[in-house]
């Protein structure tokens, strides 16, 4: 009997649900290797054959011997890599979870994002660390690209409250406008990388001005990898975010308005306050994630936009095809991160930029 409560329980149901979406976007990205292995004139069998393996085990590959063949065994520069890359994707998939337990589609993910990149990099490259504790400085960048974030996103949310405009259109354009505004901006600033010659489409990385995430001791658990303490924060929003939707009076009025925003108005529960509220906490969402990658020190910003914004939607994307009914599930991300990570394995066709 226990057993089979067990397995009848919504929390082994969502878990389930996340698992075999995992798997089965394996398999599809499995048989598309496949594919392109076997009609591509410039790979063979085992090499697409090696693309599956680390598809399915790159966390543990150490990279390839003198004859070529994959090594395996435990890495933790790829482990540590991943968990890096993990922070901002459980962030952003927090934001559309969040966003969506209480009825809305928060499609503006990619552009709150971009706010709390410009925000906070410009806070960070901006306060004189000669004169200012860098701890202060990156406390400051963090609240504020979170909180230019949450303005941004609660700009939908008041168009949806007020005007009954669709949320999806409103996002798509505020996207747009924050691509453009953000491109603009950075473009008339003095952040850009100048001293590489090579670089001034990029800006500064935070470290040019002493300002990156603590490590925590995660480097001495993951040598040699780019982790900080940014997981650790994106787990800690990931659990507040939870218990605030189902321990708390207020997330019981979020998700009320969600299910039936005129029964909720008749019920005392003030339904356009409360949709205004949530798109500023999924927008907050999304921008902490972009000040957790971006102080961190290890990344520069492409500030040329029009390129990065599509890139952007991946936390949506991978949250969506996971099963958005669910709710916000962060172990989600580590598997994309993971396969971020250990693609430069498949070959240079498989690298990308620094950046999400």
């Amino acid at each position: 009997m226990k057993k089979e409560h067990f397995l009848q329980s919504e929390g082994f149901k969502t878990v389930a649900a996340s698992v075999l979406s995992i798997l089965i976007g394996l398999a599809v990205g499995s048989i598309v290797i496949l594919i392109v292995g076997l009609t591509s004139p410039n790979l063979s069998l085992s090499s697409a054959w090696d693309g599956i393996r680390i598809v399915f085990g790159g966390l543990f590959s150490t990279g390839r011997d003198a004859s070529g063949t994959l090594t395996w065994g435990f890495n933790p520069t790829n482990i540590g890599n991943m968990l890096f890359r993990a922070a901002p994707l459980i962030m952003t998939g927090l934001s559309v979870g969040m966003a969506y337990k209480t009825g809305l589609f928060n499609i503006g993910a990619p552009g709150q994002y971009l706010i709390g990149t410009l925000v906070s990099l410009s806070i960070a490259l901006g306060l004189p660390s000669e004169t200012m504790s860098t701890t202060l400085i990156w406390l400051l960048a963090f609240l504020g690209g979170t909180l230019a974030g949450a303005i941004w996103g609660a700009i939908p949310g008041l168009f949806k409250a007020l005007l009954n405009i669709n949320e999806v259109l409103a996002c798509i354009m505020t996207n747009w406008i924050a691509a453009n505004l953000v491109t603009w901006l950075f473009d008339i600033s003095n952040f850009k990388n100048v001293t590489e010659s090579t670089k001034t489409g990029y800006i500064y990385k935070t470290t040019y001005n002493g300002v990156a995430t603590a490590k925590m001791g995660l480097d001495k658990l993951f040598p040699n990898s780019q982790v900080n303490g940014g997981i650790l924060i994106a787990i800690v929003f990931a659990i507040a975010v939870y218990v605030m939707m189902s321990k708390t009076t207020f997330g019981y009025q979020l998700k009320a308005c969600g299910s039936n925003r005129h029964a909720a108005r008749y019920a005392g529960i003030a339904d356009k306050r409360n949709i205004v509220i949530s798109m500023a906490i999924a927008g907050g969402l999304s921008a902490a994630g972009a000040s957790l990658y971006y102080l961190s020190g290890n990344t520069e910003f492409f500030w040329s936009t029009y390129q990065s914004l599509p890139a952007i939607l991946r936390g949506q994307a991978l949250y969506h095809v996971s099963g958005c009914g669910e709710g916000p599930q962060p172990h989600r991300h580590h598997l994309h991160g993971a396969v971020h990570v250990d693609a430069r394995y498949l070959g240079p066709a498989a690298d990308e930029p620094d950046g999400l």
